[in-house]
């Protein structure tokens, strides 16, 4: 069951597949909570940065998220995507409730970095 579990991940997410499942296991998946309910995921991705995706509306702040799919629509989602969705399909996120001004500046930094 779980070769064909893979096979049909790999089928239908392609090469983002094998990487997202690496995050998984690693435990790479972090939400985030604020008092108000307001979540983020964070993900440390392979290279070691941190990125920051948001479930609700699917998007990611890596730069693969940006080029494969919103400039050249080659693929669904990136690796770190895939990876919140399937830690939160599997219960394997870790946990981290943080203040409203802590989320703020998390949101805030990502923006930062992108300008």
């Amino acid at each position: 069951i779980r070769d064909m579990f893979f096979f049909r991940l790999k089928f239908i997410f392609g090469s983002c597949a094998v990487p997202a499942l690496d995050l998984v296991d690693q435990r790479s998946v972090t939400r985030v909570t604020s008092p108000s309910g307001r979540t983020a995921y964070q993900v440390l991705g392979s290279s070691g940065k941190l990125y920051t995706c948001y479930s609700s509306c699917h998007f990611c702040t890596c730069p693969a998220f940006g080029f494969t799919v919103l400039q050249k629509s080659e693929s669904l989602l990136c690796k770190h995507i895939l990876a919140v969705y399937l830690s939160q399909a599997m219960g394997a996120c870790q946990e981290l409730t943080v203040s409203e001004e802590q989320l703020t500046s998390i949101l805030l930094a990502e923006e930062e970095d992108e300008g």
